[in-house]
């Protein structure tokens, strides 16, 4: 079942189409202009859209500019009666999938919509093994190197890089001419693997790619086939033998996972709670307070367990009224209710053999937590206005922030809903509760906010990231977020200041006196790790440290190793020097 949209100005039109195609089951919307088709589609995502050529001072070209600046993948089908060579090319180039003429016929209608998803699944399912491979080598830690049968490097995650320094600008390149101290290994033992098509095992292998103490890993080869069995080259697996007590390393710090960030030990817990409960098919229940990532942890339940080539599909229970959510939830018939032109499937039937999450489920009201318990109990619903029962294998994620059992105790929600809801409870920690996590998530975001507003903000000052420690982010991790894209949008330098904050964070700066907290605490080696950051540009190093620079200048004054020394001779680093920025 797909979810189709048809933006056309003429009613009679848009009837025709949905009558046509929701006679092969699938789920259409419609839309009369331009602007109810783009607010439809920022909304919510289609597998097909089909759009007029004309639509009241804009065109379907329009829509599919549109589609194209959002780097939507759907296909697009125009409707015309007066195709022409030019609106043709241009909506070919823009990425049209065909016409369909007017008067518009059902046979016509029905093969374009086929071929149009069929192509659809085509990509997605391409797609789809593409992004699992992608997951696969980004988030095993050993090294992967992929070569082809002249050694030519296909394919190298990032662990490969920190283990032996082989980073992605070697793919495309022979092995050989790759600047590697332990290259002479790397191509020994490929070169066999190619050679004789056998796996090859070197324990204990030494690398010295940096001046650092040199790595001890584990190294092993086996062919490479396709599906179809033919050889292809080789595959080169890294594993890094260093014990974790002399590396320093946390054997369980997992810093991101699946789309969460975070290192502290509450999500770590998260972490191995979602590893065991992927693959299974109980409710879960995600409590936590607003801001804190209920969304995230369910994507991850869904996308790494096995019902990830279905459908994840999400409803704010809060958002809608009960009647709607009724219609949301489990669709309708015909003549339903007034406005109810057409059969529409529910959330739950498209979520059929994949993932259904309600959000704010402590919101719904006591006739709906009725409905909602039947299908958890019986595995079925019934549309609004029909009376056949309809069956679904659906896997139900529920999050809320509200206190469910205290809601039971006065009556507002269901005891035996509750329970059915609480096989097992996802708690996520406040932001305030893993502050360590501050600097790891102000990276995250700011690499982000970067991208997205073509900047290079390389850190916040040490003013900052004192505010951020000392408040209690009741909006949690959604509100840090917000603070750093408002910050990102006013700051026109490399480092965020405690002006550029939102008000409630940046009245804090100012009762707090951060300049006297800041001027407490700076020594040289500070001064110093702050001036070879800032390439000795004395201003940026100053709101780096969170002080203005004539305080910067009187510290300088202060140290006697520090006085006359001029940027060029700062050393290269200073292992002793705290990091100041997050």
């Amino acid at each position: 079942m797909a979810n189709i949209l048809v933006i056309d100005d003429e009613e009679s039109i848009r009837y025709t189409f949905a009558a046509f195609i929701s006679e092969e089951g699938h789920q259409v919307c419609t839309a009369r202009n331009y602007a109810e088709g783009i607010r439809q589609i920022s909304e919510q995502s289609f597998d097909l859209i089909f759009s007029d050529i004309i639509l009241e001072g804009r065109t379907g070209i329009d829509v599919l500019r549109a589609i194209s600046e959002r780097n939507l993948a759907c296909p697009v089908v125009m409707i015309t009666g007066y195709p022409t060579v030019e609106t043709a090319a241009e909506a070919v180039r823009l990425g049209a999938f065909d016409y369909v003429p007017k008067p518009v016929e059902q046979e016509a209608v029905l093969q374009i919509t086929r071929l149009a998803l069929e192509r659809q699944k085509a990509r997605r399912d391409k797609e789809r093994g593409h992004r699992h491979l992608e997951a696969i080598f980004g988030s095993v830690e050993d090294g992967i190197v992929t070569v082809d049968e002249e050694l030519r490097v296909l394919e190298v995650n990032d662990a490969a890089r920190k283990i032996c320094g082989l980073g992605r600008a070697a793919i495309g390149h022979k092995l050989e001419a790759a600047t590697l101290c332990c290259k002479d290994k790397f191509l020994e033992a490929l070169q066999e693997t190619v050679t004789s098509r056998t796996s090859v095992k070197m324990e204990r292998v030494e690398c010295r790619h940096t001046a650092s103490t040199p790595k001890i890993f584990a190294l092993s080869t086996c062919p490479l086939t396709d599906r179809e069995g033919l050889f292809r080259g080789a595959v080169m697996v890294l594993r890094d033998e260093r014990p974790l007590a002399s590396s320093g390393e946390d054997p369980g710090g997992r810093e991101r996972f699946h789309n969460l960030v975070g290192k502290a030990g509450p999500m770590q817990r998260i972490y191995s709670l979602i590893e065991g409960l992927a693959d299974v098919a109980s409710t879960v229940l995600i409590t936590g307070e607003s801001g804190t990532g209920k969304e995230r942890v369910a994507e991850a339940l869904h996308f790494l367990g096995a019902r990830r080539d279905r459908r994840l599909v999400k409803v704010n229970c809060s958002a809608l009224s009960e009647n709607l959510l009724e219609s949301e939830l489990f669709g309708h018939v015909k003549g339903a209710f007034t406005g109810a032109v057409s059969v529409r499937s529910g959330r739950f039937q498209l979520a059929d053999g994949g993932t259904i999450f309600l959000d704010e489920i402590g919101d719904i009201s006591p006739r709906m937590q009725s409905s909602l318990l039947r299908v958890l109990q019986e595995k079925e619903f019934e549309r609004v206005g029909d009376g056949r029962p309809l069956k679904v294998d659906v896997r139900v994620i529920a999050a809320t922030n509200k206190n469910l059992e205290e809601k039971v105790q006065c009556g507002a929600f269901r005891e035996d809903l509750y329970y059915r809801l609480k096989v097992f409870e996802l708690a996520l920690p406040p932001l305030r509760d893993r502050i360590e996590d501050l600097p790891l998530l102000t990276e995250y975001f700011l690499k982000q906010f970067n991208e997205k507003f073509h900047k290079e903000i390389s850190a916040v000052s040490a003013d900052c990231a004192r505010i951020f420690r000392n408040y209690p982010w009741p909006g949690n991790v959604r509100e840090l977020q917000h603070a750093l894209e408002h910050a990102c949008i006013l700051c026109h330098e490399d480092v965020i200041t405690s002006d550029l904050l939102p008000a409630p964070l940046a009245a804090l700066g100012k009762v707090a006196g951060p300049e006297k907290d800041a001027r407490k605490g700076i020594d040289g080696p500070m001064i110093l790790h702050a001036l070879e950051k800032t390439a000795g540009n004395k201003a940026k190093a100053a709101r780096l440290l969170g002080v203005d620079r004539k305080t910067l200048y009187r510290n300088i004054e202060k140290i006697p190793s520090l006085r006359g020394t001029p940027p060029s001779s700062l050393r290269a680093s200073d292992a002793s020097a705290p990091q100041r920025r997050y």
